[in-house]
């Protein structure tokens, strides 16, 4: 009798001569949980790019290392065989490679399977689905197996792991009724053919991980500290925010170029940018601002050149298109299959903090069916309450989220927002991609990366509001609602307080001053004029 060690193994070692011994007084249970872990969903390609040379110069083994093929870009490398045994995972969330320790084949399978959703596996005959929530997504999906402390992980959530890689050759064997169970995990033996199919993938497209380490991340900025209450992370903060008043200057001069000239949208677009859901009362989310950029061309090339520069500044994005056909087709909330005994993804599965892009002005005249209205439902239900309803077939389940939704559209949008701006350019570049390719290009990457950490930075801040000046404040609100009874509303409290916040965190302001309040006013009031100037010309389009 041998005594052998189980725990972060997906197959027991067994010799040709041996079998495992079940009923053996030395047995100890314990017990583990699965979890299905995609790359971050719209994760920007900087952030990939910055991670692997990063992890490159971190864990390489000597300084005269250099990676063979180091011509090759990121995404067609996976950084299989680059990448140390470091896992970026999110619970129906994220992952970015890992150490395959020279197995060529399952690096090469590993490629091919970024192609897309579905997979053709030597082992099964219909395709497989990787389930990511967005089209396109390319990165090894994984099966993590957490031993300790998983319930405090959520839908969702971006985890860091660390742990040991499991591609056994074995785990591939699919739907065969003459494989041996008795090496195996015993629940992967009593689920049904389906089941099996979906939750037992090739390992070679989908590896298992044993974690020995995880935790959730703040955010995904490889640029950042991962936790901002270290020692060290208070001097990088502090040494940061002594130089933010030239970065917010140079972000606002970049942002306004970018929206033709109008530097009081680029305001309102920092300030959403920095937007983030700080505590709910009740049902009532505090800190969302979605902003709806009106005025955009129709089926012009603008509104997806603004995104290839949020594209550009932020940890992770997505341009929804909002066509007919996408409203109809497309698969926003996710849905329980209970045959697989799955979760099948949806678009608005997203991690915290993902940009949320909603291009109104491909919308035309059509008719949405009953798919269609469930979708504009689901995004009116976000962008007012900042949660999802996943679908379980015979009941909905709430999940709340984080998501900073911005909308363009031409004139106002269909969608409820926080905040229009009627755009006003002061320019018309001939050709639009050119001149914001001019501006991309024109853009020290040094100070593109001040301009990404300080968008992820000042949204993890803490801000509050003294006694004093919410005294001055409400005096204040009282005195407007005497010279203008009919226009001020508590909404317009509520907004103007909600500029002022991110207008003091967007200088460094971690409590609101007299002088952020008379601007954040000063901001309103210039946004309504303009509304109000775009009424007057359009009649009652706005």
């Amino acid at each position: 009798q041998v005594l052998r060690f189980g725990k972060y193994r997906d197959v027991a070692e067994c010799g040709p001569q041996q079998e495992i011994d079940l009923n053996s007084s030395q047995t100890v249970a314990s017990e583990r949980q699965t979890f299905y872990c995609v790359p971050v969903p719209g994760e920007s390609a900087w952030v990939k790019e910055i991670s692997f040379l990063a992890e490159l110069l971190l864990f390489s083994p000597s300084t005269s290392y250099t990676p063979s093929r180091h011509k090759r870009s990121y995404e067609e490398d996976e950084d299989m065989d680059l990448h140390p045994s470091k896992q970026k995972e999110q619970h129906m969330g994220n992952s970015s490679g890992g150490d395959i320790h020279g197995c060529v084949e399952p690096k090469r399978l590993e490629t091919e399977a970024s192609a897309g959703h579905h997979l053709i596996s030597p082992n099964c005959s219909p395709p497989l689905d990787l389930n990511f929530p967005l089209p396109g997504e390319k990165g090894p999906a994984c099966l993590v197996k957490v031993y300790e402390s998983w319930e405090s992980f959520k839908v969702n959530d971006v985890l860091e792991v660390y742990g040991i890689l499991s591609v056994d050759p074995v785990l591939s064997i699919i739907n065969n009724e003459e494989r041996d169970c008795s090496a195996l995990d015993p629940m992967e033996c009593m689920d049904t053919a389906e089941e099996q199919r979906v939750h037992s993938p090739p390992a070679s497209l989908v590896p298992r991980i044993h974690v020995i380490l995880a935790h959730k991340l703040q955010h995904i900025n490889p640029l950042l500290p991962a936790c901002l209450n270290e020692e060290e992370s208070k001097t990088f903060v502090s040494n940061f925010m002594s130089e933010l008043s030239p970065v917010r200057a140079e972000l606002l001069g970049f942002l306004t170029h970018a929206l033709l000239g109008d530097s009081l949208a680029a305001e309102y677009l920092i300030l959403h940018l920095i937007s983030t859901v700080y505590a709910r009362r009740d049902v009532l989310p505090l800190g969302k601002f979605t902003v709806n950029l009106s005025g955009c061309p129709r089926n012009s090339v603008f509104t997806e050149q603004i995104y290839r520069i949020i594209q550009q500044l932020v940890p992770a994005s997505h341009r929804l298109q909002m066509t007919i056909e996408n409203m109809n087709h497309a698969r926003f909330i996710p849905r329980k299959d209970y045959v697989a005994n799955r979760l099948v993804s949806g678009v608005l599965q997203l991690a915290s903090n993902t940009s949320l892009v909603v291009d109104e002005t491909l919308l035309e005249q059509g008719q949405l069916d009953t798919t269609g209205v469930h979708n504009v439902t689901a995004l009116g239900n976000l962008i007012t309450w900042q949660k999802v309803d996943y679908d379980f077939n015979y009941h909905r389940m709430e999940f709340p989220c984080n998501i900073n939704v911005l909308i363009t559209s031409e004139g106002r949008s269909l969608l409820p927002s926080d905040c229009q701006i009627h755009l006003q350019p002061q320019i018309i570049p001939p050709n639009m991609e050119e001149y914001m390719n001019s501006l991309l290009t024109a853009l020290l990457p040094s100070v593109l990366n001040k301009f990404r950490i300080y968008l992820s930075l000042l949204r993890l801040l803490d801000y509050s509001i003294s006694d004093e000046v919410t005294k001055a404040v409400e005096e204040d609100f009282v005195e407007m609602r005497k010279n203008d009874p009919e226009s001020i509303t508590a909404d317009d409290l509520h907004k103007t307080l909600l500029v002022a916040r991110f207008l003091s965190l967007s200088v460094g302001q971690t409590t609101l001053s007299r002088e952020r309040w008379l601007r954040a006013k000063q901001l309103e009031a210039l946004r309504k004029a303009r509304l109000q100037q775009q009424k007057c010309v359009n009649g009652n389009e706005l």
